[in-house]
């Protein structure tokens, strides 16, 4: 999250299907034929718009089996299919059923991360302001635990657990946006399980973004490593966006474990304040797809992006 205090208005609860129309751009739009970036392949990207009042503030993506799920800072979430022409299908927003809070707060409902087990269902939300993460029913019909581990209990409050990462092992990583550890070096944990399961102890460790840049969401590669989308924001640049990956296997007590780059965007590319990020195969390639969080703000923008991880 970025700007929480002044974006993100309390919505209605309740669940509606509300058109939202895509809208084709170039990454780079001086050269829409310039689409190798980095280790990475730009294979499309939409600049998403909704009249429904609940859209936008995208901060956590998962897209599995052609289905998108996009969780926004306001406790609220998008469903939606696309088509293979690049059309939003069966849009549908929700809300979540439980929050720190009573949820009639924007800091209760500050929702940043979110990770999934595919062979259940149930997702996991971290929440900033309170640092604490709930495990919920699949489709998010209930909430089943929650968790404030003592861990992050005094990282700050909006910038706690900015990215959420159930591995295929069961293992979750969380790195947070920006409780120092050391100098250019944020604190990250390594649970053996289920985060909000008190038995499980996690690790801690930490994870140094390229200079200028904190973490905003990662993901898991069908190799095992992690990809790590980073933002960075001055008034004077606007934002730019990098992929880093990680190996979870050099992760030990105390060790810091660095970013290695693999793509950089900054203006004049079409980016935004890039805050979710989702990993699946497709037709061979490893697809990698990043959501931005616009704060329901008119001066940002919400972006789905698509690449291809070329071999790295």
């Amino acid at each position: 999250m970025l700007i929480w205090a002044i974006a993100g208005s309390s919505s209605p609860p309740g669940e509606t299907s509300t058109p939202v129309v895509a809208t084709p751009i170039p990454l780079d739009p001086d050269d829409a034929a310039h689409v190798r970036f980095g280790g990475v392949r730009y294979l499309g990207g939409w600049q998403l718009a909704s009249a429904e009042p609940r859209f936008g503030g995208y901060s956590a993506l998962s897209v599995r089996d052609g289905q998108f799920l996009a969780l926004a800072d306001t406790g609220e979430y998008l469903e939606f299919r696309m088509t293979a022409s690049g059309e939003i299908a069966a849009a549908h927003f929700g809300r979540l059923p439980t929050f720190p809070g009573d949820g009639k707060s924007k800091t209760d409902r500050d929702s940043e991360s979110m990770a999934n087990d595919p062979s259940t269902g149930q997702i996991w939300v971290g929440f900033e302001q309170h640092n604490v993460i709930f495990r919920y029913a699949p489709n998010f019909t209930s909430m089943l635990s929650q968790r404030s581990p003592a861990e992050m209990r005094e990282w700050p409050a909006n910038f706690g657990p900015e990215s959420l990462v159930r591995m295929s092992d069961g293992r979750f990583v969380i790195l947070s946006e920006n409780a120092v550890m050391a100098d250019g070096v944020k604190q990250a944990l390594l649970f053996p399980g289920d985060p909000t399961d008190p038995r499980n102890v996690p690790i801690a460790f930490g994870y140094r973004p390229p200079p200028g840049y904190l973490a905003s969401d990662a993901a898991q590669l069908p190799d095992g490593r992690l990809i790590v989308l980073n933002r960075h924001f001055t008034m004077m640049d606007g934002f730019w966006a990098a992929l880093t990956i990680i190996d979870p296997r050099a992760i030990r007590p105390g060790v810091i474990v660095t970013g290695e780059p693999i793509a950089e965007f900054r203006r004049p590319l079409n980016i935004d304040n890039m805050e979710g990020i989702s990993v699946i195969r497709e037709g061979g390639r490893t697809i990698v797809w990043i959501i931005s969080d616009d704060n329901q703000l008119p001066i940002e923008r919400t972006l789905l992006l698509k690449f291809a991880l070329e071999s790295h």
